[in-house]
């Protein structure tokens, strides 16, 4: 307990920073909690008039900031002001779904007349002094000069860290650099390890930017691993989480159930038996979950990187009969449930699973992930946040997405599969993951567990846990679009020295800074070697010149003669016929063989069938000979000689035997001839033994030295490229860009923006010049409105995975569009090659039925079977988010001034198609 004079004098300092903080105490006064010390030092540097940048773990409760910037915007307008003197303030977002959830936060606290949302889908009081919105929705309003942005005071950026997203991140970048310098920005990030360079360069691009960094997390998170069925902690105290020593108990445990495993294996591995003992079986998913629930752990959230491993989960825990939920809440969830779904026919319903998903819910148990119905995602998370739904089995999508906090998070794998190969978490990714344990005002604590494997080690765990490496690397790169509205607002000149000041160019320029030190260094270095290599009988650089070009010769003649061999070997290969006996010289297999199919006329290599006079039948590739493969003897192979029989082999390899011939012949050394003979060989060799450094004693010696400093010549070299292409590589990129759009006429050549240029600059996608190219070319002219989506899709849809073989499409119209998309993508991409831009992403025909069956009015069922998937029927969530795409840019279409009027039409028919069912629900949410 303090004293009185205690109290006394924290009394005097908080009303000395009322007065000198008057609208921080008023917004303080309406929270109804204490401010952290980082909120409020933040806040304080806000009514400072100084830009912020807040870094903060999950939960630490870092919005308070940005909504003191929405109470110091409105602040400064009392009563109803006049038009011309109100202030605003933006809160950005990264995703819809958080731009809703911010919306109605906001529309709570002030008011649905001071509070406006737009995104992609919504415009709801676009006027407001307040306005929510994604990232994308204020980029375009810059570039356009919208009048909305009069009056703008302060602008949030929720989530800024997403400048790192690989696809969208540079949005970020654009709207930093290009929001008037009056702006106040308040940038709002997960915990980074760099956050004093970011800080920098906001500094440099912004002016006055305070950081504030908070490690603290509010809830304390205590780490365990389950192994088996026995949970332990991962670290025996803060002290040691703090040196990443784990708890010995664990690390004793593991180490036993280890050794158990491998006794197990050599156990039965028994006398011809190949297979591995007794494989690890973890503890089972319902386990899991009854077990948490016994220990009072729920609500949870178990991460599971895989989208059938989560429903697969849910059907398990439903197979083992788990319920978690009481007679009112079941009650309440089936209310919630068929309030949220009534705008959804019932036919679809039942082909979206919603009887299960139901039984699921009801049982107080969901998976979430994006191949969900987003409807279905918004109620899982509705009710997990009001308590109702005790477990969900999730992919890592939702660390990314809105506001869910539970009491524990359940780590099944510390491995996911990234689009291209399965990979480690990283300490970045497993501190956003588990960051969601604890739910400040309601746990104590927060519980990570993660769940062990013979190839999970608890120290690389205690690693994960306590590294808080998640440095902020940009992503931002000029693309088409941008180029075009950069020249068109600022000019060309000023347009390279704004992407100069992009965080990227700010992080490669630093880069340099460090290579730069090391050419110094090693040119240094070099000068010394160069001292020790001298020698007083003549220019040792020339002498040894002379020994790298004798070695650089000799190299190049065994290759030409390695090349030559092989050469010769294919075109043997390729004159063999069926029942030619030949010799394999080296290998597995050499001896005697006789040819049983020649295997020519295809593509690549000849890869003749034979038979060994060992029994072996297989192919032979040129690799095997060392010597072209010479016709020996020739014997009768059967007519329809079956190879897979050991009868038809043993007599075959008879008759081969039979022929008398040697196995191995005269094996013949390899000629040395190419070598020794070649006249220029002979000339350095010549003109090495007259030079007067070859016969100094300590020529070896000067040799090493000259050697070291080739090699460091070379080294240094590699590191000047290196220096070369990042000092200014994003200008050079633009220039390139710029001239790539001169000469296909979007920008003039004294730089000015053309009509067509004008027409891609309203084009917000990834393959912005492919749309704009297929509009001044008519490809999408004469299409009926399902014809027009399925045309439109393949540039914007992209397969999770890659398929082999080319989608079909529907005859007709949607055909010949799409062979003219093609065609125009292979000349861009051809053109961006011979630049060295990166290319256009080649269009993906695998959305194509489905879309043209949507549009044409098809039942649910059957446009999610037509999808050109590997692994059956195309999942109802990635149907609607990729057909929300199409949608988009068919508004854009709709609206563009270079489409035809029939076009613009044709395009709103389109949107009006497409919208049904679950589309229409989803707009309308």
């Amino acid at each position: 307990m303090s004293s009185p004079a205690e109290r006394y004098a924290a009394a005097r300092r908080r009303a000395a920073q009322a007065s000198q903080f008057p609208a921080l105490d008023e917004f303080a006064l309406d929270l109804g909690f204490d401010l952290d010390d980082f909120q409020r030092e933040a806040c304080q540097a806000l009514e400072r008039g100084s830009g912020v940048l807040v870094c903060a773990p999950t939960g630490a409760g870092k919005t308070v900031v940005g909504e003191f910037a929405v109470h110091l915007a409105l602040r400064g307008t009392p009563g109803q002001p006049a038009e011309g003197t109100r202030r605003k303030c933006f809160y950005t977002t990264p995703i819809k779904a958080l731009s809703n959830q911010k919306y109605h936060d906001l529309v709570d606290r002030y008011g649905a007349e001071q509070v406006g949302l737009l995104t992609g889908d919504n415009a709801i009081n676009g006027d407001a002094p307040v306005v929510v919105m994604t990232t994308e929705v204020l980029r375009n309003m810059l570039y356009a000069g919208s009048a909305t942005l009069e009056g703008l005071a302060y602008v949030v950026m929720d989530e800024v860290h997403y400048l790192a997203d690989r696809f969208r991140g540079g949005v970020w970048e654009e709207v930093i650099i290009h929001l008037p310098a009056s702006v106040t920005l308040v940038s709002l990030s997960a915990t980074v390890s760099n956050a004093e360079e970011f800080a920098d360069w906001l500094v440099t691009v912004r002016g006055e930017t305070a950081v504030v960094v908070s490690e603290h997390r509010p809830v304390p998170l205590w780490q365990h691993m389950l192994v088996g069925k026995r949970m332990f902690d991962l670290f025996h105290d803060a002290d040691a989480a703090r040196k990443h020593d784990v708890h010995p108990e664990l690390l004793r445990y593991t180490r036993d159930t280890m050794r158990r495993l491998e006794l197990g294996e050599g156990r039965s591995a028994g006398p011809g038996g190949g297979r591995r003992g007794p494989r690890w079986r973890g503890p089972m998913r319902p386990d899991i979950v009854d077990r948490l629930d016994r220990e009072g752990l729920l609500p949870a959230i178990l991460f599971i990187f895989s989208r059938a491993g989560c429903d697969a989960a849910v059907q398990q825990c439903l197979a083992a009969g788990l319920r978690l939920t009481s007679p009112e809440e079941r009650a309440e969830i089936r209310r919630v449930v068929e309030s949220r779904v009534t705008a959804i026919p019932g036919e679809d319903l039942s082909v979206l699973g919603y009887w299960e998903w139901l039984d699921g819910l009801e049982r107080g148990l969901a998976a979430h992930h994006a191949g969900m119905l987003p409807a279905f995602k918004e109620v899982v998370e509705e009710l997990f946040v009001r308590g109702l739904v005790k477990a969900v089995f999730a992919t890592e999508t939702l660390a990314l997405g809105i506001n869910m906090p539970a009491r524990c998070v359940v780590l099944e794998r510390l491995v996911k599969y990234n689009g291209e190969a399965h990979v480690d978490l990283t300490p970045g990714e497993y501190t956003q993951l588990t960051g969601r344990a604890g739910r400040r005002g309601i746990d104590v604590e927060g519980h990570a567990v993660v769940v062990w494997s013979p190839e999970t080690d608890p120290r690389h765990v205690a690693g994960l846990a306590s590294t808080r490496t998640y440095p902020l690397r940009s992503s931002f790169r000029p693309s088409y679009n941008m180029a075009v509205n950069l020249v068109g607002t600022v000019g060309a000149e000023p347009a390279r020295a704004l992407l100069e000041s992009s965080f990227a160019q700010f992080q490669a320029d630093r880069s340099v800074v460090g290579l730069a030190r090391q050419v110094q260094r090693n040119t240094e270095t070099i000068e010394a070697y160069g001292a020790d290599a001298a020698c007083h009988h003549g220019d040792f650089d020339e002498y040894f010149a002379l020994r790298v070009a004798i070695a650089d010769r000799e190299r190049a003649l065994a290759r030409q003669g390695q090349s030559q061999r092989k050469a010769a070997a294919v075109a043997s290969l390729e004159r063999l016929r069926v029942g030619d006996v030949i010799r394999v010289p080296s290998g597995r297999r050499a001896g005697l063989a006789v040819v049983l199919d020649p295997a020519t006329g295809g593509f690549g290599e000849p890869r003749p069938l034979v038979l060994t006079q060992d029994r072996w039948a297989g192919r032979v590739s040129p690799g095997d000979f060392t010597t072209p493969a010479e016709v020996l003897a020739r014997i009768r192979v059967p007519k329809h000689f079956n190879h897979r029989s050991p009868a038809a082999r043993r007599d075959l390899a008879a008759e081969v035997s039979g022929t008398g011939l040697d196995r191995h012949g005269g094996r013949r050394g390899r000629s040395r001839q190419a070598v020794g003979e070649d006249h220029r060989l002979s000339q350095l060799r010549a003109e090495l033994r007259r030079h007067p450094c070859h016969a100094c004693p300590d020529r070896e010696e000067h040799a090493r030295w000259a050697e070291r400093r080739r090699r460091l010549e070379r080294d240094t070299e590699e590191l000047r490229q290196r220096v070369a292409g990042r000092t200014g590589s994003l200008a050079r990129t633009f220039d390139r860009i710029v001239a790539l759009l001169t000469a296909r006429g979007y920008l003039a050549p004294d730089g000015a923006v053309t009509d067509a240029g004008r027409m891609l600059g309203r084009i917000w996608t990834e393959a912005d010049l492919l749309v704009a190219e297929c509009l001044r070319r008519g490809v999408w002219d004469g299409l009926s409105p399902a014809e027009l989506a399925a045309a439109v899709s393949v540039v914007v849809f992209e397969a999770r995975r890659d398929v082999d073989e080319r989608a079909s499409l529907p005859r007709g119209g949607v055909s010949e569009a799409v062979d003219a998309t093609l065609k125009l993508w292979s000349e861009i991409e051809a053109d961006e090659a011979s630049r060295g831009l990166a290319v256009t992403r080649e269009p993906d025909l695998g959305f194509a039925w489905p879309i043209y069956r949507w549009a044409r009015g098809e039942a649910l069922a059957k446009v999610l079977a037509s999808g050109h998937e590997i692994d059956g029927e195309m999942p109802a969530g990635d149907f609607v988010r990729w057909a929300r795409q199409v949608v988009d840019l068919l508004g854009q279409l709709a609206d563009s001034g270079g489409a035809s009027a029939e076009l613009r039409s044709t395009a709103r028919q389109a949107i009006g198609a497409v919208n049904r069912g679950v589309l229409a629900y989803h707009a309308a949410a």
